[in-house]
């Protein structure tokens, strides 16, 4: 048995059932996908999350781990970047998603655009607020499950909008919120320092089964590599947030 599962020991058994002192499901490379029929999350609205944390540049970094070695569990908690101190990366990071509906449709919902989408018609997709400064709340996209029938498949996807690429300066979450069941979480945590996009999971109707697969695939284009990653075949051109 590895040092950490005897940290954390029945690791493996909660990611079953879901954790029960926190009610979640941590997706991994090993445990990567979840059937959402199954946890009988089919009814209402899936809230999906967006939020992250800034980390300090690995700059003193080193100076930094001679007294986390003497505190081991600083090893798990990153330093997060104040606002006007040295060190500081301004990432704006947004959420999207692209979709393909069972008449052949294909879209996206991002905030790049605008494209909000709709929840109560097709795409029965809607983004809510774009979150530009890490804030907890963080960015939502809501998914009408009551319409699931009407949806194919899904990639969720996160990128970082016309800033230099630092998904390795900050510490991003992305979790989803079933209408019931456990909530499920996908952390961005590999490195990938001149990424600019990552495709962070898929929900596909499979036989009348919605499984949400863990992805987590950086890329270092925007949503037109992402689409040929996955094969959705839109056209993509140069677009742009409008002005707060």
């Amino acid at each position: 048995m590895a040092f950490w599962d005897g940290l954390w020991p029945r690791r493996e058994a909660q990611f079953e059932s879901g954790n029960a002192a926190t009610n979640s499901i941590v997706l991994s490379k090993r445990h990567a996908t979840v059937s959402l029929t199954k946890q009988g999350a089919l009814t209402g609205n899936l809230r999906v999350n967006l939020s992250w944390r800034m980390r300090t540049s690995d700059i003193e970094g080193r100076s930094r781990q001679s007294g986390r070695l003497l505190r081991p569990f600083k090893l798990f908690q990153p330093d997060v970047v104040q606002a006007h101190t040295q060190g500081v990366v301004n990432v704006d990071l947004d959420l999207g998603c692209m979709y393909e509906l069972k008449d052949g449709t294909k879209g996206v919902v991002q905030p790049l655009g605008n494209l909000i989408g709709d929840l109560n018609g097709p795409p029965y997709i809607r983004l809510s607020g774009d979150d530009r400064f890490g804030a907890p709340s963080g960015e939502t996209v809501y998914v009408n499950l009551d319409q699931r029938d009407q949806i194919k498949r899904l990639l969720f996807f996160v990128y970082i909008y016309d800033q230099t690429p630092a998904f390795d300066r900050t510490h991003a979450k992305v979790t989803l919120y079933p209408g019931n069941g456990p909530r499920i979480e996908i952390e961005l945590d590999e490195r990938a320092p001149q990424a600019r996009s990552c495709a962070v999971f898929t929900v596909e109707n499979v036989k009348d089964e919605l499984i949400v697969r863990r992805e987590v695939k950086f890329v270092y284009g925007f949503q037109s590599e992402l689409d040929r990653l996955y094969g959705w075949g839109m056209q993509w051109g140069r677009g742009y947030k409008s002005r707060t």
